[in-house]
């Protein structure tokens, strides 16, 4: 019988960038439901740190790991499984954005061939290479889950498509690509890999510094993303995958997959009628 307090109870999670934004409020809410979390960082392990601080004992444990090194996702999942005997839910949220292009790209678009190479790279390793990376070094251990989820945070199709948006646009496409393909090669296997995405412009550490506090105070709060992803990491979501779910149209009062399936499409774009 499930716990209606802590409903993903035995449940255990890595969250990838889980120190700030998006990262925190899905690590600090899957711990509030009863998981055990890793919650990973590449640069800052005192964010993880705070955040672990904040959950309280033992339910959220920081990690310095860097998505783009496959010695470091390959350590982030046997940390997982050595302190806690399993992993259940893989949440790619570990991201690069646009800040790394220009301070300035919501007001002044930055025309592809303008990207230094090294940040363009920089970018698609961390979105595109960081997420195969971990969910590669994850699948054998999902798999003997036999309800495994692979989450990967994503973001609207408007936003893929806007000019001056390279390469942040293109490498969020190449993720919904992933987790399209990704949902049809774990068939049969009990695992499922849906994108989740906050549903418009959200207050996180992307956003630059110039933006004024009107604008910020306007924006989604991170936390919008998590009754969503605690229903994609339950028994209930089984069999609910290949699809994008947006944040912002869950109706948190209809049942869970009611409410998964108004607020969500299939992941990637439509397919054109033949």
């Amino acid at each position: 019988m499930v716990d209606a307090q802590f409903p993903l109870a035995g449940r255990v999670a890595i969250v990838t960038g889980g120190g700030r934004g998006l990262g925190r409020a899905m690590a600090l809410g899957l711990a509030a439901a009863g998981a055990r979390v890793v919650a990973t960082a590449a640069r800052s392990l005192a964010e993880v740190e705070a955040v672990s601080a904040e959950a309280g004992p033992g339910t959220v444990l920081p990690l310095a790991a860097n998505v783009t090194r496959p010695e470091d996702c390959a350590a982030a999942v046997a940390f997982a499984v050595a302190r806690f005997g399993r992993l259940d839910v893989l949440v790619n949220n570990a991201g690069r954005g646009m800040r790394l292009v220009s301070d300035d790209f919501l007001t002044t678009p930055t025309r592809f061939w303008e990207v230094e190479p090294a940040v363009w790279r920089d970018i698609v390793d961390t979105n595109v290479n960081g997420p195969f990376l971990m969910a590669r070094a994850a699948a054998p251990s999902l798999i003997a889950s036999g309800r495994g989820r692979v989450v990967n945070i994503s973001m609207n199709h408007e936003t893929m498509r806007r000019a001056g948006f390279s390469p942040y646009g293109p490498s969020k496409a190449a993720l919904e690509s992933e987790t399209i393909v990704w949902a049809q090669d774990f068939a049969g296997t009990g695992v499922t890999v849906n994108a989740l995405l906050p549903g418009g412009a959200t207050e996180t550490g992307l956003i630059p510094a110039s933006v004024g506090a009107d604008a910020r105070a306007a924006m989604l709060r991170p936390a919008i993303v998590v009754p969503p992803l605690l229903w994609l990491a339950s028994d209930a979501s089984g069999g609910f995958t290949g699809r994008r779910i947006d944040a912002k149209r869950w109706r948190p009062e209809l049942p869970g997959a009611e409410a998964a399936g108004q607020a969500s499409e299939p992941a990637g774009w439509a397919v054109a009628p033949a």
